[in-house]
C-alpha cells in the first residue's frame, strides 16, 4: 500500500508561527468547541503528525485547523495553503450577493431538519467587506423583487415583528444565547418569511425588511454568544443584507459592529479594524443616535488598540464618551440599543484599555462596570466580572481575585451562554497557575467551575 506524500506546507506553516504539534493540537480543541463542534475534541499531537505525514483530514476538521492557522498568522488561510482539498462551496458560508429571501427559506429548512447550525464555518475570508456598489444594488434588488404570497403585510405585521423581536432580545441579555434561538428561528421562518414576500407599500416594504433585519441580528448574536460562529457570521451577515434592502445604514453600521465584535473576540483583529471602520463611516454613524454611535464607537476603539493604533484608540473612546453623554431618555432611539449604557461603556472601554497593557485603568473600569450594571444583565455581569477576575490574578492578587470569580459563578445561575463557560475556562486556566500553593479560596473556585463545565450538556 502507497504512503500518502508528507504535507510540507502544514509542515511549514505551523514551522513559521513556532508552534508545537501539541500547541496545535490543543488550539485546536479549543477552536472546534467555539465552532460547535465538540466531536473534534479528542484531536490530539498524535492527529497533527499524521496530518502532517500525509493523511487527509475528514469532515468539519480542515475548516477547524484553517482557523486555528488563520489566527495565529492574523490572516485567513484556505484549505488549500495548508495541502488539503478545497472546502465545498456551500460550507464557505453566506455570500454578499446570495438573494436574501431564498437564504431565509434555505434557513428555515435546515432548522427544521437540524442541520443548519452543523452545517455553518466561520471563514476569516467571509468578513471581507463587499464592492462599494454593493449596497445601491441590494436597494435595487430590493424595488425589483415581485410578490409570492397572496395579500399584502401591514405596519400591524411589522409591529408584531419588532415586538417578537424586543422579547427574544431580552431573553438573550439575562439568559445567555442558549435559550429562545428555536423559537426565534421558527418565528422568523413561520411568520416572518411569508410576510417578505408579500406585496406591501413602500414604507411598509421598508419597515418589515429593518424589522426582519434586527430580528435575523438577534439570532445572529444570540448564537456568537453560544459559540455557534459559523451560524452566527451567516445570520448577520444576512441582517446586513436585510438592512441594506431597507434602506437603513444605522441598522446596517450597528450589525458591522456586531461581526466586528465576534471577529475582535476570535483573534481577527485586521478584519475586525475594517469592520469597525465601515460601521463608523459617514452614512452609518450620521443615521444613528448618539447612543448607537457611542456603542458604535467603543467597539472601533478596541479594534484600534488590537492592531496597534492606540493613539487613534484613544481619541474613539473619547468620542464614545462624548456620544453616550448627549444620549436622553425623550430620544427616539431604536430598541436594538436599549442595554447600552455607562455599564456597557466601562466594559468595552475596559476591554479596550486591557488590549493596549494599561491593566490598572482597565481593572477600574471593570470595576465601574459591575457597579453600574443592572440585574437584568446576568450574562454580561458574569463576563464583565470574569475579566475582572483575570486582570486581578494576572497582577498575582489571587484572593481579590478568586472573589471577583466566585461573584462571577454566583451570577451564571440561570444562564446559558457559550462566552460565559469560556470565563469558566479562561478562570481555571489562570487558576492552575496557583495550585499546589495552599490557598483554600483557589481550591472552592475551582471545585465550582469545574462542576459547572461538567453540567454542560
Amino acid at each position: 500500500m502507497e504512503l500518502p506524500a508528507p504535507n510540507t506546507k502544514l509542515k511549514a506553516l505551523i514551522s513559521d508561527l513556532g508552534w508545537t504539534q501539541q500547541q496545535v493540537a490543543t488550539r485546536f480543541v479549543r477552536v472546534a468547541k467555539e465552532m460547535g463542534h465538540p466531536d473534534l475534541s479528542r484531536v490530539g499531537r498524535s492527529t497533527i503528525s499524521m496530518w502532517i505525514a500525509g493523511t487527509q483530514p475528514q469532515g468539519q476538521a480542515p475548516a477547524v485547523l484553517c482557523e486555528v492557522l488563520s489566527r495565529g498568522l492574523g490572516r485567513p488561510v484556505a484549505p488549500e495553503e495548508i495541502g488539503f482539498a478545497a472546502q465545498p462551496r456551500s460550507n464557505t458560508g453566506f455570500e454578499w450577493t446570495t438573494d436574501t429571501l431564498a437564504a431565509l427559506a434555505d434557513i428555515g429548512s435546515d432548522v427544521h431538519r437540524r442541520r443548519f447550525i452543523g452545517a455553518s464555518i466561520y471563514s476569516a475570508a467571509g468578513l471581507a467587506l463587499p464592492q462599494d456598489m454593493w449596497w445601491q444594488q441590494s436597494v435595487n434588488t430590493a424595488h425589483a423583487r415581485t410578490s409570492r404570497q397572496r395579500g399584502a403585510s401591514t405596519q400591524e405585521d411589522v409591529e408584531a415583528i419588532r415586538e417578537a423581536t424586543t422579547l427574544f432580545q431580552h431573553l438573550d441579555q439575562k439568559r445567555g444565547g442558549g435559550y429562545g434561538a428555536s423559537a426565534a428561528a421558527t418565528f422568523l421562518t413561520e411568520e416572518v418569511l411569508p410576510a417578505l414576500h408579500r406585496d406591501s407599500p413602500e414604507p411598509v416594504r421598508r419597515d418589515l425588511f429593518a424589522a426582519a433585519s434586527e430580528l435575523v441580528y438577534v439570532l445572529g448574536w444570540s448564537s456568537f454568544d453560544a459559540n455557534r460562529h459559523g451560524t452566527a457570521q451567516h445570520y448577520l451577515k444576512l441582517s446586513v443584507k436585510l438592512a441594506a434592502e431597507a434602506g437603513d445604514r444605522a441598522l446596517a453600521g450597528h450589525v458591522l459592529r456586531a461581526l466586528a465584535h465576534q471577529a475582535l473576540d476570535l483573534g481577527h483583529y485586521p478584519q475586525a479594524a475594517d469592520l469597525t471602520a465601515a460601521s463608523m463611516d459617514r452614512p452609518c454613524y450620521d443615521a444613528a443616535g448618539p447612543r448607537e454611535r457611542a456603542l458604535l464607537g467603543v467597539v472601533h476603539a478596541r479594534s484600534l488598540a488590537r492592531i496597534g493604533d492606540r493613539r487613534a484608540s484613544a481619541k474613539a473612546l473619547l468620542q464614545a464618551e462624548d456620544d453616550l453623554s448627549l444620549a436622553t431618555e425623550e430620544d427616539d432611539e431604536p430598541g436594538r440599543v436599549w442595554f447600552f449604557g455607562q455599564a456597557s461603556l466601562a466594559h468595552e472601554t475596559a476591554r479596550t484599555l486591557q488590549a493596549t497593557g494599561d491593566l490598572d485603568t482597565a481593572q477600574r473600569e471593570f470595576e465601574r462596570s459591575v457597579r453600574l450594571r443592572a440585574a437584568e444583565f446576568s450574562r454580561t455581569h458574569a463576563v464583565t466580572l470574569g475579566y475582572l477576575g483575570e486582570i486581578q490574578a494576572a497582577r498575582g492578587e489571587i484572593e481579590a481575585a478568586c472573589t471577583t470569580w466566585s461573584e462571577a459563578l454566583d451570577s451564571m445561575r440561570g444562564v446559558r451562554s457559550g462566552r460565559v463557560l469560556n470565563t469558566v475556562r479562561t478562570m481555571r486556566s489562570q487558576l492552575n497557575t496557583f495550585r499546589g500553593r495552599g490557598v483554600k479560596a483557589v481550591h472552592e473556585v475551582d471545585l465550582r467551575a469545574s462542576q459547572i463545565l461538567r453540567d454542560v450538556p
